[in-house]
């Protein structure tokens, strides 16, 4: 028989408790994000989360105080996917040609995901006003990006001279549509898309 000094407790470590509790908000933010975007946020109620989920609807509001605040979690976790990326080209070589093209890669990318459509296909409208306030704040962080690296391309002579502001819409616009149009079923991959996209969208921007 084991001692009460090394005898292992049943209970779990408060390390394992917040491992299992982010596991299950990850569950919940999937769960819910599949089911905005096969029916629609609007036509989507928590009892069809927790059913999904094989749970009970009072068991969501351990994790989220409603719909709301879980479809804000969904967007924000789109968002620092996005983020990571930008960190992370902004961190490796290459000039602003370059640079702009890994971003196009990866946040095409992203958009052939359930989070990158969260990131376009929910209207302002569904969130409150102080979560409106942080997605602008996002939103402009990407387009900082975008411009940033057109910007670098045009001072180190990989980019023509061009309106940043311009080239930057018409990048992100049509990146964005990915989320919309793109189907996991489709006749090619993400990664041939995204690099389809990256040509076509900087040919006319590329110095050589």
């Amino acid at each position: 028989m084991s001692s009460p000094a090394t005898r292992i407790s049943p209970f779990p470590t408060p390390e394992r408790r917040r491992r299992e509790r982010s596991a299950k908000r990850e569950a919940i933010l999937d769960t819910a994000l599949a089911l905005f975007l096969e029916q629609g946020y609007h036509h989507v109620t928590l009892n069809q989360v927790a059913e999904r989920l094989h749970i009970t609807k009072p068991a969501l509001y351990n994790y989220f105080a409603g719909k709301t605040e879980i479809l804000f979690a969904c967007w924000m976790a789109g968002f620092e996917h996005a983020a990571a990326g930008i960190e992370r080209i902004a961190a490796g070589p290459g000039d602003g040609l370059t640079r702009l093209r890994a971003l196009i890669r990866a946040y095409g990318l992203l958009m052939t995901t359930p989070r990158g459509r969260c990131l376009i296909r929910f209207d302002d409208n569904d969130f409150t006003p102080e979560q409106r306030d942080r997605i602008s704040g996002c939103k402009k962080q990407v387009d900082a990006a975008f411009r940033g690296w057109i910007a670098a391309g045009i001072e180190d002579g990989s980019i023509r001279p061009c309106d940043p502001k311009m080239a930057a819409f018409m990048i992100g616009g049509a990146l964005n549509w990915i989320g919309q149009w793109h189907r996991d079923d489709g006749p090619m991959s993400p990664e041939a898309v995204v690099e389809d996209f990256a040509e076509r969208l900087t040919t006319g921007l590329a110095t050589r």
